[in-house]
Parts: structure tokens; sequence; C-alpha cells
């Protein structure tokens, strides 16, 4: 079985579970990490350009092993990067132990309360869109409130029509206008043949 099809059967059986299914599989070498890259996502780093991230503070969401947390944390930002994954989590840990930014274990469908529009920056990188289609107006809004200042959305991108049969179901242009909730507008919305690069902000 290739690693695509072993990723649409772990995520068929469980829609948020197999990030921790795929993970633990992977910390005994059983398996790989798609995401699993050594460079921030470019994107960002083309984004990021002149940012200074000083006295702000920034959210990764679902972090995975730490590459665009540990970028901006270059950049001067105060960093919190969550994964819905306990074992990514430690793993990311272990791979960074004198990081100054904090890995913690959180379901982005029930963040902290404390979270709430408390974030300068938040950056999601396609996680909404390893997703089910079905729960992406959820993953969405949350994603949304926790901005205090600014969103970027970082995903890959489809045409509206059906779904594709997933993970990941990247996202429709009615789906990125979707983050125009809580008070957010967009700032910038680019799209190439397959990538949005979307900043959103209060």
């Amino acid at each position: 079985m290739s690693a695509a099809d072993h990723t649409r059967v772990l995520a068929a059986a469980n829609p948020t579970g197999w990030f921790e299914d795929l993970y633990v599989e992977a910390d005994a070498g059983t398996a790989s990490v798609p995401w699993d890259i050594p460079n921030p996502q470019p994107h960002l780093v083309e984004w990021a350009s002149g940012v200074d991230g000083t006295g702000r503070r920034a959210l990764v969401v679902g972090c995975g092993y730490g590459r665009d947390s540990e970028f901006l944390a270059t950049l001067g930002f105060e960093v919190v990067a969550f994964d819905i994954s306990p074992t990514g989590i430690a793993a990311t840990r272990a791979r960074y132990p004198d990081s100054s930014v904090s890995y913690v274990v959180a379901d982005l469908l029930a963040p902290p309360a404390e979270w709430h529009r408390a974030f300068d920056l938040v950056v999601e990188n396609m996680t909404v869109q390893a997703l089910p289609v079905a729960m992406h107006a959820e993953a969405t809004a949350r994603v949304a409130s926790l901005v205090g200042d600014t969103l970027l959305v970082l995903t890959g991108a489809r045409d509206e029509g059906p779904a594709p049969d997933g993970p990941p179901w990247p996202l429709t242009p009615s789906e990125i206008l979707a983050f125009e909730t809580d008070g957010l507008k967009a700032r910038r919305v680019h799209r190439d043949e397959h990538r949005w690069v979307a900043e959103l902000g209060r």
C-alpha cells in the first residue's frame, strides 16, 4: 500500500484521530509523515519578508514537526504551536530541545478559551484541508476565532464541485472566503494553479 493510500485509510477510519495514528507509526519507523520536510513553507517565507515579530504573539495551527513555528520564532515572534497529536508534539519537542516555541497538544475544534482573539498572527498551513469537507466550516470558524489581528492561510486550491477522494481536501474559492467571519476581512488572496495564499485581518 502506498503512503497516500495508507493515509486515506487512516483518515477514513478516524477523521481527526488519524493524525495521532500516523505519528505513532512514524515514531515506530513503520510509516512516514508526508509533511515532514526540512524547511518552512516557501509561501510563508515569502510572505514574512521584512516582517518583525518582536513583541507580537503568533499561533501555528496543526504545527506538525515545527518547521514553520521555528521559522516564525527567528523573526522575533513569541510562538505557540499546537497539534492534536501528543506523539507528534513530543517528537517536535525532542527535535528542538532548546526552542523558544511553546509546543502544546490541543484540538482545533475545541481550542482553549484563553486563545480567543489572543494572537497577533495565526498561521493556518494545510490543516483545514486535512479534514473531511463536512468539517471545513467548523474548523474555519475556529481558526478565525483565534485571530487578534492577522490570519495567513496557506492551503491547496481546487475549483467548486464534488469533493475529491482525500485527504487532502483542498479548499474551494467559497471555502477561502468563509474565513471572512468573526470580523475578519480579506486583505489579499492569491491563487496559483494548486495553492491559495490568503491574508485576512481585523
